[in-house]
């Protein structure tokens, strides 16, 4: 595990001290729940570049994709 400071308000430690020892835990282990919870229950983020190219390997149906990109860039090309 990684060691991590945090600041708390003086409110919001003693809260936590007391959650801690009513729980017969940590207070650090509370913590880790809380993050946890968060994480779980936060909007999902955008997906990585790997997660894109997964979902989406094998979508082109319409022959050589490369064959497909190289003729139609040739309207790129300035004569």
């Amino acid at each position: 595990m990684i060691r991590t400071v945090v600041s708390l308000d003086p409110d919001d430690k003693r809260w936590l001290d007391r959650a801690a020892e009513a729980e017969n835990t940590s207070m650090t282990e509370l913590v880790r729940r809380a993050v946890r919870l968060l994480r779980t229950t936060a909007p999902p983020t955008a997906p990585s570049l790997e997660e894109l190219l997964r979902v989406t390997a094998g979508t082109w149906r319409h022959g050589d994709g490369l064959a497909y990109q190289q003729r139609i860039r040739k309207e790129w090309d300035s004569e």
